[in-house]
């Protein structure tokens, strides 16, 4: 067994959802607001028993699955299932406050835990800078979060596993990547926004690749919407404010035109209005019809002020200001 005691933070893809299907790039960072860590079970103490014997049973169920994969010829050596039952057996679970359906990695988070814990990780020992290896793990969290959503890209996973920021320019072509700070707007934010409701990931993603049948669609998918994507990104890496924010209010526009079935009901006015307005510009957080929404702006005090005025619960993830640099978004 490995070291069981690690911690695997939240994270959030700032750009790519969906788009990146049709191979766009992507954006992901680690987030350390919210985290978890394998503990084990003590009736008595502070932890939640209850939670404590959900998660556990949860385990259990997920231990059996990737049993099953293994006798089918996949994974094979790569967990070390025996220790894994033995332990939750002897009351392991998932300590963890990252929320279910919120769009910011529970399942990868736990996903990452396992394999870090009880996975062989002699072979992909610097994998952070090596994109072979990279791709290797990728693969291994691909069919090990299948099981949470259907199918899975990996990339969650991968993310809380490595713990640094991930560039997607394709489907075959993933790096570790420094993201910038403190050269943008000298007040400007990014917030993650309480839909009040979690979210679903599968039925959203086979809605969004039926629609993609439609050739009109897929067009406006790929002559429009990657390359605000992509446009988003390179601007954000390259530290260029001004075609950043351009960009970043045109794809917000183009998610509130085209992806109404994934903005939940409570974010739909919110989201018109910062449109309207221009204090902020919100976008999908994860695959949406719930969970968190993401907002940036250039002026944190007017964007807290419109935010105020709706009583919408958000969370400051980062914060450009002198002496309030909110680290939990991880930039390096």
């Amino acid at each position: 067994m490995n070291n069981i005691n690690s911690t695997y933070y939240a994270k959030i893809m700032l750009f790519g959802e969906y788009s990146v299907i049709f191979d766009s790039m992507g954006l992901t960072i680690p987030y350390a607001h919210f985290q978890g860590k394998f503990r084990f079970m003590s009736r008595g103490t502070h932890d939640d028993y209850d939670f404590a014997i959900r998660s556990n049973r949860q385990l259990k169920s997920y231990a059996d699955h990737l049993h099953a994969l293994s006798n089918k010829g996949h994974l094979t050596g790569i967990i070390n299932l025996d220790a894994l039952n033995k332990d939750i057996s002897s009351g392991l679970y998932f300590d963890s406050s990252i929320p279910s359906g919120y769009g910011i990695g529970s399942s990868g988070a736990l996903v990452a835990a396992i394999f870090g814990s009880y996975g062989n990780l002699r072979s992909i020992h610097g994998a952070k800078s090596d994109p072979e290896k990279i791709k290797t793990l990728k693969g291994t969290f691909s069919e090990m979060e299948s099981y949470f959503h259907g199918t899975s890209s990996g990339i969650d996973p991968l993310l809380c596993y490595i713990k640094h920021p991930l560039l997607i320019r394709n489907k075959s072509d993933i790096q570790t990547v420094n993201i910038p700070r403190n050269k943008f707007s000298k007040e400007g934010a990014i917030f993650l926004l309480d839909s009040g409701q979690p979210g679903e990931t599968e039925p959203l993603v086979r809605h969004f690749i039926k629609r993609s049948n439609d050739p009109g669609f897929k067009d406006k998918i790929i002559n429009e919407l990657i390359p605000l994507n992509d446009n988003c990104i390179s601007s954000l890496l390259m530290a260029n404010a001004s075609e950043f924010t351009s960009n970043l209010r045109k794809l917000s526009e183009f998610q509130y035109r085209h992806f109404q079935p994934m903005i939940p009901n409570s974010m739909n006015k919110l989201w018109e209005e910062g449109l309207s307005h221009g204090k902020y510009s919100m976008k999908l957080c994860g695959s949406g019809g719930g969970g968190f929404m993401l907002a940036f702006a250039d002026n944190y005090q007017a964007a807290v002020h419109e935010l105020n005025k709706r009583s919408v619960e958000y969370i400051t993830v980062y914060k450009n200001a002198i002496n309030h640099k909110q680290l939990s978004f991880i930039f390096v």
